[in-house]
């Protein structure tokens, strides 16, 4: 007790230090640094942002934005995205994007979060020709090249007898990662580029590897091309409906913003990211006629997959790794079509859609049968198909979808929201997802990473009860009516959040967050032979402080614990007390430093902290045991059109000799990586 009691006064003082220095500028990278410590994942978090600098760079004519542009905006809802068409169509033409303060239902802070995204110009649109787009469009180039400083196992020099008899103790390739990246834009009118990446341990430009880089990819995206709205070809992105069928674009979060459960269908988007998995690559379109549109699309992708003896598909590598002789030889060793149409009809507030999908593979999937996955799709080919709908009530909201499975199962997911004024906000979904429920390209709002064996209601809200108080909370109740991964009967689980963030001005917030999860998993005794299943619960609870100076200076300081406890068991705790100081106010020169310490008795008791890192990236690493972290990173401007950043980050642990397992461990108590990036635009 003494000991929690110790760090808690000196949180309270290192508290009171920083204060003569919260909230950080609400600007869309911060909000986005906040979404990646709520949970959303990597691939989602680095869609976004490749989407919003796009948009940052190629602003939004307030005085001819539509209804479809705003409702592909990541940072508004649907709900939002229509008040804000119903204001503009009153009030256009507008003089100033600082009208948008005027906008009923949107509160201050979401204002401040889209302006840069807008700008007030001619109400004619000014119609271009291909050559004067590619003549007045940018052009960008990236190159990226990290490295860790320490040696790893997979590094080390092995005799040939030892690489004989154990050929994938050693990486092929070099200790760097390395990534080029073009693009072209104008405005959302035309868009193209290409990626070309490799990650460490990779081989890069050798002889016995004619490609050159690991993995690479292209896009083509054209708009407005009169009942043609939208040609995609190469990577591209889609969403239909709720995502019971289909959605490689962004997932949703819980904690996301309760205002926003409700999607619909997406048109194609770009996949301008590294990542080698989740997305399509052939070609789609989009087609208006009148009150109907139609999406179209096929995709003819290779991907990595374990393989039985007799060259059944097991399961999906995901990873993108391709550094030993085994990664090696699993690298697009199958491969996926993939086809599907949605068919959408909106008149004013209401909306219906119908989708269908069919894909094929090139050899059976057969993943080995476990209880949990016993009616889990096995074959080479299946479908699916679902109906979507939404209607506005002004305030209030209805959205849902129900989707059927090849083999006769259907899902659903239904939800309402009600928005009486833009300081209060109530959502509610329900959710049924059965066992035998099977949609390999799924991703809705769920507890679990696929779109099966669960059923769950959630309620959300976002209000102000005061002027400078905003609280967001949320209660989600989920069962789980078959076996899992892990977990051997059916089980069940709850999740709580709560939010609360007091504006002391302008340039500073205090914020108070809380977790608590509650959930089931598979337990052994100590000394005894049979598993039973258990519940445990993790809470973390976090206090930050932030604070913005008129010089350009920021300060954010953050108290993190957590605490993880399976019933009969001792408690698991663990805490993290970390600062950040980031500079702004030069157009040469930004800079961010970061140093923290934790204490966490196990893993289960992990710790979160985001961390700014170079232009284009996110990193949020988890820290357990005890030791420091320290990240200094930086940008500096060129030129107007080029620039370079670079970063250093630095771990110390205190209780340990090494660092990772297998051919990632590090001999000792420190890690040390080196990030590098430039940036041309022309």
């Amino acid at each position: 007790m003494r000991h929690w009691l110790f760090h808690i006064i000196l949180a309270v003082a290192f508290f009171a230090i920083c204060s003569f220095a919260t909230a950080q500028p609400n600007d869309w990278r911060s909000h986005l640094e906040q979404l990646a410590e709520e949970g959303l994942n990597s691939a989602t978090i680095e869609n976004m942002f490749q989407e919003l600098t796009m948009l940052e760079g190629n602003p939004m004519n307030l005085n001819r934005v539509t209804l479809e542009q705003l409702e592909r905006f990541p940072l508004v809802s649907n709900e939002q995205a229509a008040h804000i068409i119903e204001f503009l169509e009153k009030n256009r033409p507008l003089y100033t994007v600082f009208e948008l303060r005027n906008v009923p239902y949107l509160d201050f802070n979401t204002v401040e979060l889209i302006l840069p995204f807008f700008f007030v110009g001619e109400t004619e649109e000014e119609l271009l020709t291909v050559e004067q787009m590619l003549d007045r469009g940018r052009h960008e180039v990236q190159f990226r090249l990290d490295k860790t400083l320490q040696e790893r196992a997979g590094y080390g020099e092995f005799s040939d007898s030892i690489l004989e008899r154990y050929p994938n103790r050693k990486y092929r390739g070099e200790d760097f990662y390395t990534s080029v990246k073009y693009g072209f834009t104008y405005r959302d009118k035309l868009q193209a580029g290409f990626v070309a990446e490799k990650d460490p341990g990779e081989p890069f430009l050798r002889k016995e590897y004619p490609m050159g880089y690991d993995h690479y990819g292209f896009h083509l995206i054209v708009r407005d091309l009169g009942r043609l709205k939208t040609l995609a070809v190469g990577d591209y992105r889609l969403s239909f409906g709720q995502g019971l069928i289909l959605n490689n674009d962004f997932s949703l979060s819980k904690s996301w913003g309760t205002n926003a459960i409700i999607r619909r269908t997406q048109e194609p988007k770009r996949h301008f990211s590294s990542a080698e998995s989740g997305y399509f690559r052939g070609a789609a379109a989009l087609f208006e006629v009148g009150r109907l549109t139609v999406t179209p699309f096929y995709s003819n992708k290779r991907f990595d997959a374990n393989l039985s003896d007799d060259g059944t598909i097991t399961s999906f590598k995901t990873d993108g790794y391709h550094r030993t002789p085994l990664e090696i030889e699993k690298k697009s060793n199958a491969y996926e079509q993939v086809a599907g149409i949605n068919i959408n009809y909106r008149n004013g507030q209401f909306q219906i859609g119908a989708s269908g999908l069919y894909h094929i593979y090139s050899q059976i999937y057969s993943p080995v049968v476990r209880e949990y996955n016993y009616y889990s799709f096995r074959g080479r080919s299946h479908g699916n198909a679902s109906v979507d709908y939404s209607y506005r009530f002004n305030r209030l909201t209805v959205a849902g979808e129900t989707a059927l499975s090849g083999n006769g199962a259907i899902a659903s997911s239904h939800m309402v929201q009600y928005t009486p004024s833009g300081l209060f906000s109530l959502s509610a979904l329900y959710r049924h997802f059965p066992i035998s429920y099977n949609a390999m390209h799924a991703q809705a709002f769920s507890d679990g990473s696929q779109v099966r064996n669960e059923r769950g209601f959630y309620l959300g809200s976002n209000f102000k009860p005061l002027r400078k108080v905003s609280v967001t909370g949320y209660i989600d109740l989920i069962r789980f009516p078959w076996p899992k991964s892990q977990v051997d009967k059916p089980s069940s689980g709850i999740d709580l959040y709560f939010l609360g963030t007091y504006t002391i001005s302008r340039d500073s917030r205090l914020e108070l967050r809380y977790k608590f999860n509650r959930k089931e998993q598979n337990a052994t005794y100590p000394d005894e032979d049979y598993r039973t299943v258990l519940p445990y619960n993790t809470q973390k609870i976090r206090l930050r402080y932030n604070h913005a100076l008129k010089s350009g200076w920021d300060f954010t300081t953050t108290l993190d614990g957590a605490f993880y406890r399976q019933r009969h068991f001792p408690v698991e705790k663990g805490f993290m007390l970390s600062q950040h100081a980031g500079y702004r106010g030069g157009k040469k020169i930004r800079a961010d430093i970061y140093a923290g310490y934790f204490n966490s008795d196990t893993y289960a008791s992990r710790l979160y902290s985001y961390e700014k890192n170079i232009l284009s990236t996110f990193y949020m690493p988890s820290f357990y045991g005890k030791g420091t972290r320290l990240a200094i990173s930086g940008r500096y401007s060129i030129t107007s059109r080029l620039s370079f950043s670079a970063k250093i980050g630095h771990t110390r642990y205190f209780n340990r000799d090494t660092i990772g397992t297998g051919t990632e461990e590090i001999s000792g108590k420190r890690r040390t990586d080196l990030f590098t990036y430039w940036q041309w635009r022309f």
